[in-house]
Protein backbone atom coordinates (compact mmCIF):
# COMPACT_ATOMS: atom_id res chain seq x y z
CA UNK A 1 0.00 0.00 0.00
CA UNK A 2 1.39 3.77 0.72
CA UNK A 3 1.67 6.45 3.39
CA UNK A 4 0.60 9.80 2.30
CA UNK A 5 -0.14 13.09 4.02
CA UNK A 6 -1.95 16.48 3.27
CA UNK A 7 -1.22 19.81 4.88
CA UNK A 8 -3.75 22.94 4.87
CA UNK A 9 -3.18 25.76 7.27
CA UNK A 10 -0.12 28.77 7.71
CA UNK A 11 2.24 28.71 4.54
CA UNK A 12 5.04 26.54 5.88
CA UNK A 13 8.56 24.77 4.02
CA UNK A 14 7.47 21.60 2.71
CA UNK A 15 10.71 20.52 5.13
CA UNK A 16 9.03 21.37 8.30
CA UNK A 17 6.70 18.74 7.48
CA UNK A 18 8.04 16.67 5.29
CA UNK A 19 11.49 15.73 6.71
CA UNK A 20 11.88 17.38 10.60
CA UNK A 21 9.45 15.16 12.22
CA UNK A 22 10.09 12.25 14.22
CA UNK A 23 8.52 9.70 12.58
CA UNK A 24 7.93 12.32 9.35
CA UNK A 25 6.62 10.34 5.74
CA UNK A 26 10.25 10.20 4.75
CA UNK A 27 10.76 8.51 7.93
CA UNK A 28 7.87 5.98 6.61
CA UNK A 29 8.76 5.91 2.92
CA UNK A 30 11.56 3.08 5.35
CA UNK A 31 10.22 2.24 8.52
CA UNK A 32 6.75 2.72 8.14
CA UNK A 33 4.89 1.12 11.09
CA UNK A 34 1.24 0.96 10.45
CA UNK A 35 1.25 0.27 6.77
CA UNK A 36 0.80 -2.98 4.73
CA UNK A 37 4.57 -2.78 4.32
CA UNK A 38 7.44 -1.27 5.96
CA UNK A 39 8.85 0.51 3.16
CA UNK A 40 7.41 2.61 0.46
CA UNK A 41 9.87 2.91 -2.09
CA UNK A 42 8.13 2.46 -5.41
CA UNK A 43 8.22 6.19 -6.16
CA UNK A 44 6.92 9.59 -4.76
CA UNK A 45 4.82 12.94 -5.18
CA UNK A 46 4.55 16.12 -4.07
CA UNK A 47 1.84 18.79 -4.94
CA UNK A 48 1.38 22.06 -3.76
CA UNK A 49 -0.49 25.59 -4.20
CA UNK A 50 1.30 28.45 -4.43
CA UNK A 51 -1.72 31.14 -3.77
CA UNK A 52 -0.88 33.05 -7.08
CA UNK A 53 -2.26 29.93 -9.54
CA UNK A 54 -5.55 27.60 -9.15
CA UNK A 55 -3.69 24.50 -10.58
CA UNK A 56 -1.48 22.78 -8.33
CA UNK A 57 2.70 22.20 -8.85
CA UNK A 58 3.83 18.37 -8.69
CA UNK A 59 6.97 17.13 -8.52
CA UNK A 60 6.91 12.98 -9.17
CA UNK A 61 9.76 10.81 -9.16
CA UNK A 62 9.83 6.87 -9.72
CA UNK A 63 12.92 6.22 -7.07
CA UNK A 64 12.24 6.41 -3.34
CA UNK A 65 11.59 9.32 -1.32
CA UNK A 66 14.35 8.79 1.20
CA UNK A 67 17.10 9.42 -0.92
CA UNK A 68 16.10 11.95 -3.84
CA UNK A 69 18.14 15.07 -4.01
CA UNK A 70 15.34 16.94 -5.95
CA UNK A 71 12.76 16.49 -3.46
CA UNK A 72 15.54 17.22 -0.68
CA UNK A 73 16.32 20.53 -2.36
CA UNK A 74 12.72 22.15 -3.06
CA UNK A 75 11.97 21.37 0.26
CA UNK A 76 13.86 24.08 1.49
CA UNK A 77 12.78 26.63 -1.27
CA UNK A 78 9.50 25.57 -1.34
CA UNK A 79 6.87 26.92 0.83
CA UNK A 80 2.61 26.68 1.04
CA UNK A 81 -0.72 26.85 2.65
CA UNK A 82 -1.70 23.24 1.24
CA UNK A 83 0.33 20.73 0.26
CA UNK A 84 -0.56 16.61 -0.59
CA UNK A 85 2.45 14.53 -0.25
CA UNK A 86 2.37 10.84 -0.72
CA UNK A 87 4.90 7.67 -1.07
CA UNK A 88 4.15 4.47 -3.12
CA UNK A 89 4.28 1.07 -2.47
CA UNK A 90 2.39 -0.88 -5.42
CA UNK A 91 -0.17 -3.00 -5.46
CA UNK A 92 0.83 -4.46 -8.86
CA UNK A 93 0.81 -1.87 -11.23
CA UNK A 94 4.49 -0.35 -13.50
CA UNK A 95 6.50 1.89 -10.90
CA UNK A 96 6.65 4.73 -13.51
CA UNK A 97 5.98 7.86 -13.07
CA UNK A 98 2.51 8.13 -14.30
CA UNK A 99 1.39 6.15 -11.16
CA UNK A 100 2.97 8.08 -8.97
CA UNK A 101 0.18 9.96 -6.76
CA UNK A 102 -1.01 12.92 -6.36
CA UNK A 103 -3.06 13.12 -9.60
CA UNK A 104 -3.85 16.36 -10.75
CA UNK A 105 -6.64 18.09 -12.86
CA UNK A 106 -7.12 21.26 -13.45
CA UNK A 107 -7.48 22.67 -9.95
CA UNK A 108 -7.84 19.59 -8.30
CA UNK A 109 -5.66 16.77 -6.60
CA UNK A 110 -6.10 13.24 -5.68
CA UNK A 111 -4.24 10.56 -3.85
CA UNK A 112 -5.24 7.19 -2.28
CA UNK A 113 -4.01 4.56 -0.23
CA UNK A 114 -5.58 0.89 -0.65
CA UNK A 115 -6.88 -0.63 -3.74
CA UNK A 116 -9.58 -2.15 -5.69
CA UNK A 117 -9.36 -6.09 -5.24
CA UNK A 118 -9.53 -7.77 -8.87
CA UNK A 119 -8.59 -4.53 -10.64
CA UNK A 120 -7.55 -6.05 -13.40
CA UNK A 121 -10.59 -7.66 -14.16
CA UNK A 122 -12.96 -4.91 -13.93
CA UNK A 123 -10.80 -2.37 -15.26
CA UNK A 124 -12.43 -2.32 -18.53
CA UNK A 125 -15.93 -1.88 -16.68
CA UNK A 126 -15.00 1.27 -14.93
CA UNK A 127 -12.85 2.80 -17.58
CA UNK A 128 -16.09 2.78 -19.77
CA UNK A 129 -18.04 4.74 -17.45
CA UNK A 130 -15.40 7.89 -16.95
CA UNK A 131 -16.92 10.24 -18.93
CA UNK A 132 -14.81 10.31 -22.79
CA UNK A 133 -13.92 14.34 -22.19
CA UNK A 134 -12.03 12.89 -18.94
CA UNK A 135 -10.90 9.51 -20.44
CA UNK A 136 -8.03 10.90 -22.61
CA UNK A 137 -6.55 12.31 -19.45
CA UNK A 138 -5.81 8.86 -17.63
CA UNK A 139 -2.06 8.46 -18.13
CA UNK A 140 -1.28 5.33 -15.80
CA UNK A 141 -2.43 2.11 -15.05
CA UNK A 142 -3.09 2.35 -11.24
CA UNK A 143 -6.82 1.79 -10.25
CA UNK A 144 -6.05 5.00 -7.80
CA UNK A 145 -6.19 7.21 -11.14
CA UNK A 146 -9.74 5.55 -12.50
CA UNK A 147 -11.03 6.11 -9.03
CA UNK A 148 -10.23 10.08 -9.16
CA UNK A 149 -11.49 10.17 -13.06
CA UNK A 150 -14.68 8.50 -11.85
CA UNK A 151 -15.14 11.15 -9.27
CA UNK A 152 -14.15 13.89 -11.32
CA UNK A 153 -17.31 12.24 -14.01
CA UNK A 154 -20.03 11.98 -11.08
CA UNK A 155 -19.31 15.80 -10.11
CA UNK A 156 -16.57 16.27 -7.99
CA UNK A 157 -16.16 20.01 -9.14
CA UNK A 158 -20.07 20.77 -7.14
CA UNK A 159 -20.43 18.00 -4.48
CA UNK A 160 -17.22 15.55 -3.80
CA UNK A 161 -18.62 13.88 -0.89
CA UNK A 162 -21.81 12.61 -3.70
CA UNK A 163 -19.09 12.31 -6.08
CA UNK A 164 -16.34 9.86 -4.28
CA UNK A 165 -19.61 7.85 -2.51
CA UNK A 166 -20.83 7.15 -6.30
CA UNK A 167 -17.45 6.37 -7.31
CA UNK A 168 -17.13 3.96 -4.44
CA UNK A 169 -20.72 2.27 -5.47
CA UNK A 170 -19.82 1.37 -8.74
CA UNK A 171 -16.56 0.04 -7.78
CA UNK A 172 -19.01 -2.15 -5.56
CA UNK A 173 -21.11 -3.34 -8.10
CA UNK A 174 -18.13 -3.99 -10.55
CA UNK A 175 -16.49 -6.09 -8.03
CA UNK A 176 -19.87 -8.01 -7.29
CA UNK A 177 -20.33 -8.89 -10.76
CA UNK A 178 -17.12 -9.99 -11.30
CA UNK A 179 -17.34 -12.24 -8.10
CA UNK A 180 -15.19 -10.02 -5.89
CA UNK A 181 -16.37 -10.05 -1.85
CA UNK A 182 -14.38 -7.02 -1.24
CA UNK A 183 -13.75 -4.55 -3.95
CA UNK A 184 -12.67 -1.50 -2.05
CA UNK A 185 -10.00 -0.29 0.15
CA UNK A 186 -9.55 3.32 0.50
CA UNK A 187 -8.11 6.09 2.00
CA UNK A 188 -8.73 9.16 -0.25
CA UNK A 189 -7.60 12.74 -0.13
CA UNK A 190 -8.96 15.31 -2.16
CA UNK A 191 -8.62 19.10 -2.57
CA UNK A 192 -9.28 21.97 -4.95
CA UNK A 193 -6.98 24.61 -3.47
CA UNK A 194 -9.11 25.54 -0.43
CA UNK A 195 -10.96 22.81 0.98
CA UNK A 196 -9.65 19.19 1.45
CA UNK A 197 -11.72 16.01 1.91
CA UNK A 198 -10.54 13.06 3.62
CA UNK A 199 -12.24 9.81 3.42
CA UNK A 200 -11.85 6.67 5.35
CA UNK A 201 -13.79 3.26 3.71
CA UNK A 202 -13.65 -0.76 2.88
CA UNK A 203 -16.24 -3.25 1.62
CA UNK A 204 -14.81 -5.08 4.57
CA UNK A 205 -14.85 -2.69 7.43
CA UNK A 206 -11.22 -2.91 8.20
CA UNK A 207 -10.07 0.06 6.75
CA UNK A 208 -6.19 1.29 6.42
CA UNK A 209 -5.02 3.57 9.12
CA UNK A 210 -5.61 7.38 8.97
CA UNK A 211 -5.56 10.27 11.20
CA UNK A 212 -6.37 14.35 11.95
CA UNK A 213 -4.16 16.63 14.23
CA UNK A 214 -6.01 18.16 17.12
CA UNK A 215 -7.23 21.47 17.12
CA UNK A 216 -3.88 24.37 17.33
CA UNK A 217 -5.59 25.89 20.15
CA UNK A 218 -5.83 22.68 22.31
CA UNK A 219 -2.85 22.05 21.56
CA UNK A 220 -0.51 24.94 22.83
CA UNK A 221 -2.83 24.33 26.28
CA UNK A 222 -0.91 20.70 26.65
CA UNK A 223 2.53 21.58 25.32
CA UNK A 224 2.83 25.88 25.91
CA UNK A 225 6.61 25.16 25.22
CA UNK A 226 6.41 24.31 21.67
CA UNK A 227 7.61 27.16 19.23
CA UNK A 228 6.15 25.43 16.04
CA UNK A 229 2.69 25.62 17.74
CA UNK A 230 2.59 29.59 18.37
CA UNK A 231 3.92 29.81 14.70
CA UNK A 232 1.19 28.73 12.78
CA UNK A 233 -2.72 29.61 12.77
CA UNK A 234 -5.49 28.03 14.76
CA UNK A 235 -6.89 26.34 11.12
CA UNK A 236 -3.54 24.76 10.55
CA UNK A 237 -4.20 21.08 10.15
CA UNK A 238 -2.98 17.52 9.14
CA UNK A 239 -4.42 14.55 8.08
CA UNK A 240 -2.21 11.52 7.92
CA UNK A 241 -1.83 7.70 7.42
CA UNK A 242 -0.11 7.48 10.34
CA UNK A 243 1.14 9.80 13.28
CA UNK A 244 4.53 11.98 12.25
CA UNK A 245 5.27 11.51 16.31
CA UNK A 246 4.18 10.37 19.45
CA UNK A 247 3.24 14.00 20.65
CA UNK A 248 0.32 13.53 23.30
CA UNK A 249 -3.12 14.49 22.50
CA UNK A 250 -2.12 15.24 18.65
CA UNK A 251 -3.80 12.71 16.66
CA UNK A 252 -6.68 11.41 16.07
CA UNK A 253 -8.28 8.17 14.56
CA UNK A 254 -10.36 9.13 11.62
CA UNK A 255 -13.31 6.88 12.45
CA UNK A 256 -14.00 3.63 9.89
CA UNK A 257 -16.80 4.82 7.57
CA UNK A 258 -16.42 8.62 7.52
CA UNK A 259 -14.73 11.69 5.71
CA UNK A 260 -13.85 14.44 7.09
CA UNK A 261 -13.69 18.33 5.75
CA UNK A 262 -10.64 21.07 6.51
CA UNK A 263 -11.82 24.00 5.29
CA UNK A 264 -12.00 27.87 6.34
CA UNK A 265 -13.79 28.30 9.30
CA UNK A 266 -15.14 25.51 11.55
CA UNK A 267 -13.62 21.49 10.10
CA UNK A 268 -16.56 18.71 10.24
CA UNK A 269 -16.60 14.86 9.80
CA UNK A 270 -19.32 13.19 8.57
CA UNK A 271 -20.65 9.16 7.91
CA UNK A 272 -19.34 7.97 4.35
CA UNK A 273 -21.12 5.33 2.50
CA UNK A 274 -20.84 4.44 -1.15
CA UNK A 275 -24.01 4.96 -3.17
CA UNK A 276 -24.70 1.88 -4.55
CA UNK A 277 -25.17 1.64 -8.80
Amino acid sequence: MCRWLAYSGTPMLLDTILYKPTHSLIDQSLHSKMGVETTNGDGFGIGWYTGEDSSPALLKDVGPAWNNANLREIADHVRSPLFFAHIRASTGTAVQRSNCHPFRHGRWMFMHNGSIAGFHLMRRDLCLLVDPAQFTDIEGTTDSEVMFHLALTFGLDQDPPTAVARMAGVVERAGREHGVEFPLQMTVAVTNGETVWAFRYSTQGTSRSLFYSSKVESLRKLHPDMTFLQEVSDETRLIVSEPLGDLPGAWNEVPEGSYGLVQPGADALHPFAPIPA
